[in-house]
C-alpha cells in the first residue's frame, strides 16, 4: 500500500433500478478494476482509464452529479468524491467547497466529472464558465487542474484533449 492517504467512493451508484442485479455486479467490478488502476499508477498516463471511470460512475444518473477526483503530486488517486447534486438540468457548483477539499485532501491536481442526464457530452457555456472559475481559484493554491470530463451514456468530453481546458 502507497504512504499517501486513500479514500474508498464515497458515494454507491445510485441508478441501480435501471440494472439487473447480475449487472450491477458486473458495474460494480469493473469500477473496482479501474479505480485500483488508476489509484496506484499515474492517473494522466491513461485518460481512457479516466473516462471510464467517470462514465461508469456517474454517466447514467438521472440528476446531475459534478464529482471531483483528488490526486496527489505524481497524479495518483487520493479520493472519488460526488460533491454536488443537481437536477435534470444543471448542477449549483461551489468554489468555496471544492477548494476546501482539496486542501483537506493535500491533493495537488484534481480532475472534475459531471454527467449529463440528457446523454450528450458536449459542454455548455456554464460548464466553461465553472471550470474556469474553478481553475482560477485553485491556481492560487497551486492545484492544478488537469481536466474536465463530461459524461453521457452517448459518450464522454474531455475538455483537456479538446485544448479547452
Amino acid at each position: 500500500m502507497n504512504t499517501h492517504q486513500t479514500k474508498e467512493i464515497t458515494s454507491p451508484l445510485t441508478y441501480a433500478m435501471c440494472f439487473e442485479e447480475k449487472e450491477q455486479a458486473t458495474i460494480q467490478e469493473a469500477l473496482m478494476i479501474l479505480e485500483s488502476r488508476i489509484r496506484d499508477s499515474d492517473v494522466y498516463s491513461n485518460p481512457s482509464n479516466v473516462k471510464a471511470f467517470c462514465r461508469l460512475q456517474i454517466a447514467h444518473e438521472l440528476d446531475e452529479y459534478f464529482a471531483c477526483m483528488f490526486l496527489d503530486n505524481q497524479h495518483r488517486l487520493i479520493a472519488f468524491e460526488r460533491m454536488f447534486r443537481g437536477t435534470v438540468d444543471g448542477a449549483a457548483v461551489y468554489p468555496r467547497v471544492v477548494l476546501r477539499r482539496a486542501l483537506e485532501h493535500n491533493a495537488a491536481a484534481v480532475i472534475f466529472t459531471h454527467n449529463h442526464p440528457s446523454g450528450i457530452a458536449e459542454p455548455s457555456d456554464a460548464d466553461m464558465r465553472i471550470t474556469t472559475r474553478l481553475k482560477d481559484v485553485l491556481t492560487h493554491v497551486d492545484v492544478r487542474v488537469l481536466d474536465h470530463i463530461i459524461v453521457g451514456t452517448e459518450g464522454v468530453y474531455s475538455m483537456a484533449e479538446r485544448g479547452r481546458l
